[in-house]
């Protein structure tokens, strides 16, 4: 039998989406490796993460006018060159300074990859079977983050940091393969131009703001550096909306933000991704650090997460038609948070399978989050509009990722300072201990804010996504 085209489309996605979103958190499990073995200090080492993100979002949004543009298969086909030629650079970087730089270069890449792949698989599917769709999605945007510190872990025990770069190229190079072989081509009739001044105003005020508050953890909120490249962040982005919103051609559609179904679902899936990638930022640490476990033995302590992503998803694409979005998000996030609690708690006697549990619930958990919330979001914007819908949705999923790592190792440091403790063997292990549970509570408290905003979500502005007619009174 003959695979449809949509699932060829999704599956070659899949690949891209796969090494983008690995690299979110593969980089997590070698922190004090690259800290040991660059000789440089863990907030030098946090740029390597955060850079990456940085760069990743600021290329999001130039990804769905470049789509539009050029055609998906184009810029799909660029993008996963770009990354995997990005990946090598990394492996052979011979310094902290000049891994940071390619880090920024892989991130680029990696921008245009997440949005293009969505764009590609959801104009492939009839709006109909979006849940379908987002069921496919789900698995590696969930998978790839969560597999991340496992595979990391088996690259540090048994080779060296550099493979954890390497291991991009054979997949960068199969999904080009297939990509050129069995993706066809699509553009958009009109897609305007390039947005040069928005392009610089959101670039500079995501790399000010996220400077700024990387340098709080240890100069603290009140210094004249946080509050000068912070403030100038802040003003140079609200210079970007101010522009977006008075130019005809934006380069980020912000009037999609009109559709209240998108604008909730943004807002929801940002809180709520700052608080998951936060918590895939501190856990190895703890781990590693002051229980002294083996990077290995560190993923596999987080692994269970992305099973139960992977049991939960096809469920959840199963069932979403039938309930809605409301009620499968806020119960989903309401899991999340409580799954926290068990890491609040942690000491460092703490069973490692009452934290492989705790991490599979909340694997299943995101997936109640994320299925719905990537099928509804889309309800109500048009086939045309889809490009730059998907680039934004993203956008401000990797922005919330950013910002999620960027304060909760700003929490960190200055928790530390707080409680006199240091990450590593120390005298007074306690106080790290002590530091590292402040974290979590701030992770907590990110995942708990997406419910009160899951609650405003309205059922019957998802219809066009679901099978049944739904009361047409509110929820």
């Amino acid at each position: 039998m003959r695979l449809e085209h949509k699932y060829i489309v999704a599956l070659i996605s899949v690949f891209g989406m796969f090494m983008n979103l690995l690299d979110l958190t593969i980089v997590n499990v070698a922190v004090p490796v690259l800290a040991s073995e660059l000789d440089a200090s863990a907030g030098d080492v946090q740029w390597v993460v955060t850079i990456y993100l940085v760069a990743v979002a600021v290329a999001i949004p130039v990804s769905g006018w470049a789509g539009d543009r050029f055609g998906t298969k184009r810029i799909f086909l660029l993008a996963l060159a770009f990354f995997t030629a990005g990946s090598l650079l990394c492996a052979l970087a011979w310094n902290i300074e000049s891994l940071i730089l390619f880090r920024a270069v892989q991130g680029a890449g990696g921008g245009f990859l997440m949005p293009v792949s969505q764009t590609m698989v959801f104009r492939a599917f009839p709006q109909q079977e979006r849940s379908k769709a987002a069921g496919i999605l789900v698995v590696p945007t969930t998978f790839a983050p969560a597999s991340g510190p496992v595979l990391g872990g088996l690259i540090l025990d048994f080779l060296s940091w550099p493979w954890i770069f390497l291991v991009n190229i054979p997949v960068g190079v199969l999904g080009i393969v297939l990509g050129l072989w069995f993706l066809r081509e699509q553009r958009e009739d009109n897609p305007g131009r390039i947005d040069v001044p928005g392009l610089m105003l959101a670039s500079g005020g995501l790399a000010l703001f996220l400077y700024g508050l990387a340098e709080a953890g240890e100069r603290g909120f009140g210094d004249t550096t946080v509050l000068g490249f912070g403030g100038a962040g802040v003003a140079l982005l609200a210079a970007f909306v101010w522009v977006e919103l008075r130019t005809q051609e934006p380069l980020i559609d912000v009037r999609l933000f009109l559709d209240r179904m998108f604008a909730l679902a943004n807002v929801t899936q940002s809180v709520a991704f700052m608080g998951f990638a936060a918590t895939l930022f501190l856990l190895p640490l703890i781990l590693q650090l002051e229980r002294g476990l083996s990077p290995l033995e560190s993923g596999l302590a987080t692994f269970p997460q992305a099973i139960g992503v992977m049991i939960g998803a096809p469920i959840l694409a199963r069932i979403y038609p039938i309930v809605g979005p409301r009620r499968l998000v806020a119960i989903g996030l309401l899991l999340a948070s409580a799954t926290t609690v068990p890491l609040i708690l942690m000491d460092l006697g703490t069973d490692l399978w009452w934290v492989r549990g705790t991490m599979f619930m909340r694997g299943v958990g995101f997936s109640m989050m994320l299925v719905p919330l990537q099928t509804a979001a889309f309800a109500g914007i048009s086939m045309a509009d889809t490009g730059r819908a998907t680039a934004l949705f993203n956008a401000t999923r990797q922005v919330a990722q950013s910002f999620g790592v960027a304060i909760i190792a700003t929490v960190l440091t200055s928790r530390l300072i707080h409680h006199g403790g240091a990450l590593g063997p120390a005298d007074n292990v306690a106080a790290s201990v002590s530091a590292f549970s402040d974290g979590f509570v701030v992770t907590a408290l990110f995942i708990a804010g997406g419910i009160l905003f899951a609650l405003l979500i309205r059922d019957r502005e998802a219809a066009a996504t679901l099978r049944a007619r739904l009361d047409p009174r509110p929820g």
